[in-house]
């Protein structure tokens, strides 16, 4: 599979400019997908760089866009 975005610092600014990260809702992205285009340690180098939250569950990277504090209730 070819990376549409040729250079990392494009595909984030793409990520992070998306209407939901600037209401500080939740964006989601397959790993694989992350893995392929900018890899992992990079794509978790810039979620904390933004002080955000992320989690990893069935295969899909969960941001949650809000520098607050988080709670599991379940």
């Amino acid at each position: 599979m070819q990376s549409v975005h040729t250079r990392p610092h494009s595909w984030i600014e793409h990520v992070f400019s998306a209407k939901a990260v600037q209401r500080g809702a939740v964006i989601r992205r397959s790993v694989a997908w992350v893995e392929h285009e900018i890899g992992r340690d990079r794509f978790v180098a810039e979620v904390r760089a933004r002080d955000f939250h992320l989690l990893e569950s069935g295969g899909q990277f969960i941001v949650i866009c809000s520098r607050a504090p988080i709670r599991r209730l379940v």
